[in-house]
């Protein structure tokens, strides 16, 4: 071989292995950036996952992100947002205000009885009864199924009036009513299971969704508001005209509204 071959020949063979040097230095490039960028989107997705964590800890939820909820108000409610019920006498010129809780041993007892009675007066316009629900014992004993149980009866508010009325019944009937320390009001299936023994509600759609996905929480918590409004001590609270009256005393008082009694 001619020296000037020679010479041509180590030279190509420098130019191919420095080539070869270059096209493996860039593939290490890549590769480095690569490992870098896949690190760099570890560290934010845990750094995503930590605040999302966080956030999810110290956000509210249950009945303290209800106070945040847009007020939706049952059709047939009454008073500013909502926060009463009138079963009926709406033109009537007496006013028998109503303060119960659902969870109340002594309510369901009392609508058991003389509380059929102040229902059909109203109905029958000889006054207007006005209802206020509250959750003192949901303050007292602890649990939420005094909220969760007026959220539901918003549901059937919504409905109409009579399966309001129906649904108030079932819940304090003897077949339904829980022992006050018993909190099945809390669990929307139990709920739910009352609601199956009202026509108007049993497979009624429109009302489960709104029962398990708490439309009316916030409006709940309206009612709940007005009922500390009215500054009562115990549930129930029947007052004639802004006066308490005790429920010995109401049959009385009921007659003199123009309500015949039993027998």
């Amino acid at each position: 071989m001619s020296k000037r071959n020679s010479q041509e020949a180590k030279r190509a063979a420098r130019d191919r292995l420095r080539a070869e040097r270059e096209r493996q230095a860039k593939k290490d490039k890549i590769r480095r950036q690569s490992l870098v960028g896949v690190a760099v989107i570890g560290v934010l997705a845990v750094a995503a996952g930590i605040f999302f964590a966080v956030n999810k800890l110290t956000a509210p939820s249950g009945w303290e992100a209800a106070k945040d909820q847009k007020l939706v108000q049952p059709a047939n409610s009454s008073g500013k947002n909502g926060q009463f019920i009138v079963v009926g006498g709406e033109s009537a010129k007496k006013t028998v205000d109503l303060y119960e809780d659902l969870r109340c041993p002594a309510c369901a007892q009392f609508e058991q009885g003389a509380g059929k009675l102040l229902t059909k007066g109203a109905q029958d316009g000889k006054f207007k009864l006005k209802v206020h629900l509250g959750d003192l014992i949901d303050g007292n004993a602890g649990g939420e199924g005094s909220k969760n149980a007026i959220s539901a009866l918003g549901a059937a508010l919504n409905v109409s009036k009579s399966a309001y009325q129906d649904y108030h019944d079932k819940l304090y009937s003897p077949q339904f009513h829980p022992e006050e320390t018993q909190d099945k009001f809390a669990d929307d299936d139990y709920l739910l299971k009352v609601a199956g023994s009202v026509p108007a509600l049993k497979n009624n759609g429109g009302f489960k969704k709104a029962l398990e996905e708490g439309t009316y929480d916030k409006w709940a918590l309206e009612m709940v508001d007005g009922f500390q409004k009215g500054k009562v001590q115990a549930t129930p609270t029947i007052r004639i005209d802004g006066k308490d009256v005790e429920q010995n005393q109401l049959p009385g008082a009921l007659q003199k509204l123009g309500v015949k009694l039993p027998g």
